[in-house]
């Protein structure tokens, strides 16, 4: 645009009064907002696209309202909009962290919820308005969620106290209402809070530097058998439990991934800059401050995340009261479809040196179907699974191989196509809803296979886990299948839903998910005890890491993944959770308490070997608890750590 043009368009403005531009701005603001409010996940690039372009014109409008905010104070602002503005763009910000996971934007997000709070932008007359109280109440419950995602424990309590005040406050107010849906908030905050415990985040969740190997340092695979390094750019996190610990569309177990999957702040991220902003609505310094080493800059970025929330009824509650049967099923399988192109256009966008994790926890439903020979009923089994997902690949190229026999026994196409129906029509699946919608709100092994085509590991947390299986059409999968049956935690409520899934907090917190299965709790834990036993798992993960990495017999599936940081951990983490399980009393010889792998890793690392037995062993003198497991009689542990221990 020419300079002329430039003092054209000034002089023009100068004409309209700047009232009149302020709410031009923001209903241009409103509608630009509306649009990318609405916009599905799985449409990325045109988010992207919309992100920018609302976030150029609240930009805008933050800036006008700054520079100009008497006239528009005199005209008749008031308060409350500054704050919607200030709370749009946290929600822009929190909306962008979720489709980058940027760390950054969740910082931005919290400065601008921050400010909200402090300048108490919504607690002016929000007791004697009910719009307004409303709008207070949301601000709060959103804050919360970015609070809780930040790790900002203090501020998490502070806004739970005002939260519940409020909703108290506004039942006496306004009678009329009974603020129904704001008691089950914080009753949802409030259960998700005593399930994720103190003792639960002793140590962060998210890959410490401090705490765990420099990606720079971790151990070389051998060239033969890792035939590329693959790295994690995307994860696909699910959950769905009756009555499983939640707050709004964040279940217990998708929280704890969503940061294991993360990089940890810096440690200064986290003390108090002690600057405030001023009146005017400027953020100053405290803005810098905040966002300054969030991250270190030599480190990849995080892995982007989608979280997906009973993925396949998302339309069932939109409309559910306000369309019959049949247009309530057209929404779910309209749902059930968007899920899968979260997962297609993931896949398209993966570049070639990525993998995808898949993370679903689900109960399920299981069925029989007939044998491909039709001699009688066919039961899912890990057996089963191994076979479907070993027997068939297609290399890259178009040709095919089988790996599980020899070149000249390759499968003919049609037994290929054959194989493929009969893994479709199995019945087992993975439940994401009421039981009622049928195959509508269910995941099958069948809705999986298309995606195969790119790297894939998979983590299945179901009682039926060995439901999900399929034929690659390329890649082969790395798969985790949680045990059928999980061990009732020694707690005062004991239900899987009062603490999360012990698989998944084995995969995200190991020494609390060995604790809780003893039944010691944080109360019962010293820190010198507890920081001796976390130095002792520490070295056995980094044990099991070398021997996989030095390993001859190291699947490539495996191989290709051992670089990655975040997959690294998750593995050697399996293998502990995995020599626990096996070697745990009330466990022991119970397969159906043992989490499988597939493809197998070497015997090097199985549960029975001396240095898995020796790093269980090591952990349970620690907590006085050796008489819970089973050992053989030759495992000991040795001098220098035994002398240690007793001293």
């Amino acid at each position: 645009m020419s300079q002329q043009q430039m003092n054209n368009n000034n002089s023009g403005s100068g004409n309209i009064p700047v009232s009149e531009r302020y709410w031009t701005l923001v209903d241009k603001a409103d509608k630009k907002f509306s649009k990318i409010r609405d916009l599905p996940y799985y449409e990325r690039n045109r988010y992207d696209t919309y992100f920018y372009k609302v976030f150029k014109v609240y930009t805008q409008l933050w800036k006008f309202q700054q520079e100009n905010r008497q006239k528009i104070v005199e005209a008749g602002l008031k308060r409350w909009e500054i704050g919607e503005i200030a709370s749009r763009i946290a929600q822009l910000y929190y909306g962008q962290y979720m489709q980058t996971s940027e760390a950054s934007y969740l910082s931005e997000a919290y400065i601008f919820y921050e400010a909200i709070l402090t300048r108490e932008y919504f607690k002016e007359g929000s007791i004697q308005d009910f719009n307004l109280a409303n709008k207070q109440l949301r601000f709060l419950a959103r804050f919360l969620m970015v609070c809780l995602v930040l790790n900002r424990r203090e501020m998490v309590h502070q806004l739970v106290n005002q939260l519940k005040m409020l909703v108290d406050e506004c039942r006496r107010t306004f009678q009329d209402t009974d603020f129904k849906e704001w008691k089950l908030v914080v009753q949802e905050i409030v259960r998700f809070l005593k399930a994720d415990t103190a003792f639960m985040n002793i140590r962060p969740l998210r890959y410490s530097l401090v705490l765990d190997p420099h990606p720079d340092v971790l151990p070389q695979v051998a060239a033969p058998v890792a035939r590329k390094n693959l790295r994690l750019r995307d994860a696909v996190l699910s959950s769905y439990h009756r009555n499983e610990v939640k707050f709004s569309e964040l279940t217990l177990d998708t929280f704890r991934m969503l940061q294991c999957l993360e990089w940890e702040p810096s440690g200064s991220f986290y003390l108090s800059t002690g600057g405030k902003s001023g009146q005017n609505g400027a953020l100053g310094s405290s803005r810098i401050n905040h966002s300054q080493d969030i991250t270190d800059p030599t480190l990849p970025p995080n892995p982007r995340k989608a979280v997906l929330y009973r993925p396949s009824l998302t339309h069932f509650i939109a409309y559910s009261g306000s369309v019959g049967i049949q247009k309530k099923m057209q929404y779910l399988q309209a749902a059930r479809e968007a899920s899968i192109l979260v997962l297609a256009t993931i896949c398209e966008e993966l570049p070639p040196d990525g993998v995808l994790l898949v993370y679903l926890s689900a109960s399920g439903t299981t069925g029989h179907t007939s044998s491909p020979s039709g001699s009688g009923p066919y039961t899912n089994t890990t057996e089963n699974i191994t076979r479907d997902f070993q027997s068939h690949t297609i290399h890259s190229d178009g040709t095919s191989t089988s790996s599980m026999s020899s070149p000249s026994d390759s499968p003919n196409p049609s037994a290929s196509e054959n194989k493929g129906d009969f893994i479709s029509s199995h019945t087992g699946c993975l439940q994401f809803g009421n039981r009622g919608s049928g195959g509508l709100n269910c995941i099958y092994p069948s809705d999986l296979i298309p995606f195969t085509r790119r790297p894939l590991f998979i983590i299945i947390e179901s009682d039926v886990s060995e439901a999900i299986s399929g034929a690659e059409k390329g890649e082969r999968a790395a798969l985790f299948l949680s045990p059928s049956c999980s061990f009732p935690i020694s707690t005062s409520d004991s239900s899987r839903h009062s603490v999360g899934s012990l698989f998944t907090i084995f995969l995200t917190a190991p020494l609390q998910a060995f604790c809780l299965l003893l039944g010691i709790s944080g109360s019962d834990v010293e820190m010198d005890t507890y920081e001796h036993a976390e130095s002792l798992l520490s070295s056995s993960l980094n044990d099991w890491g070398l021997t996989l990495a030095t390993s001859d017999n190291l699947d490539p599936v495996w191989a290709q993944i051992l670089r990655d940081p975040f997959l690294r951990r998750f593995l050697l983490r399996f293998v502990f959770c995995r020599a626990v399980l096996t070697l745990f009393v009330q466990t022991y010889n119970k397969k159906e308490f043992h989490p499988e792998c597939m493809p197998a890793l070497p015997n090097s690392v199985s549960s029975m070997t001396n240095a898995s037995q020796t790093a269980v062993l090591q952990l349970a003198k620690t907590f006085h608890a050796t008489k819970r497991f089973v050992f053989t009689e030759a495992i000991s542990l040795p001098d220098h750590i035994n002398s240690g221990m007793e001293s």
